[in-house]
């Protein structure tokens, strides 16, 4: 009996906890999410299977582990290296139907497994890929090249525009690799946000520049 309520006492922690840590699905976790659950199911458990240990050797270190993941967190959102360190950044794969392989070497992602994920999208042909890019998460984004969509612009000659959205800036935060490879400076970058009424980038919730070349400004709430 006693071990049965420990059992819903530390089930009801864990799942308080996972509540407050944020909604996320198991692939969507970030790296230093997924350590953290796997840490607090390890410490939930050794209370569960021996009674001899008490609940707040598994409790306290539980709510250690939240304080920490909240910290984290919360430097995720603000800080750009923050980011970088712990979420690391998307790493583009395939760029108009060409494999990089200096990035597969970087991320240790072999050509099968980018082949097999390809497929997995319906996209068999390397060369109908006009944009690959491996999320933080481990998944693999595509965008196909205009002809290539399920939508016939192809065969009606009809020109579409590009589906490619770069990011620009993200919660105050200028992301200059993407403005290099777009050929943007930082005075087209002020003047652009001048335009819609922003002074500093620090303001900027998020900006990014859609496959016509227009920048899409959304300002911080107040």
């Amino acid at each position: 009996m006693v071990s049965f309520i420990r059992t819903i006492i530390m089930y009801l922690i864990v799942i308080f906890v996972m509540r407050l840590m944020g909604k996320r699905q198991i692939g969507q976790l970030q790296p230093y999410e997924f350590v953290i659950a796997l840490m607090i199911s390890d410490l939930a458990a050794l209370p569960m299977q021996d009674s001899a240990i008490p609940l707040w050797s598994g409790i306290v270190p539980i709510l250690s582990l939240l304080l920490l993941q909240l910290s984290i967190s919360y430097g995720v959102l603000k800080l750009k290296t923050v980011r970088g360190f712990f979420c690391g950044k998307p790493c583009v794969m395939i760029k108009n139907g060409v494999v990089i392989e200096k990035n597969l070497r970087n991320q240790m992602y072999t050509l099968d497994d980018l082949l097999e994920a390809l497929r997995l999208k319906g996209y068999p042909d390397v060369q109908t890929v006009q944009l690959a890019i491996l999320e933080n998460n481990g998944d693999l984004s595509v965008l196909p090249v205009s002809a290539s969509q399920n939508v016939t612009r192809g065969d009606l000659d009809i020109k579409a525009p590009s589906d490619i959205v770069t990011d620009i800036i993200i919660g105050g935060c200028v992301m200059e690799d993407n403005m290099e490879l777009l050929n943007i400076d930082k005075k087209m970058l002020r003047e652009e946000l001048g335009k819609n009424g922003v002074r500093s980038a620090k303001d900027v919730f998020y900006c990014y520049v859609n496959g016509a070349g227009q920048f899409v400004v959304q300002k911080k709430g107040k």
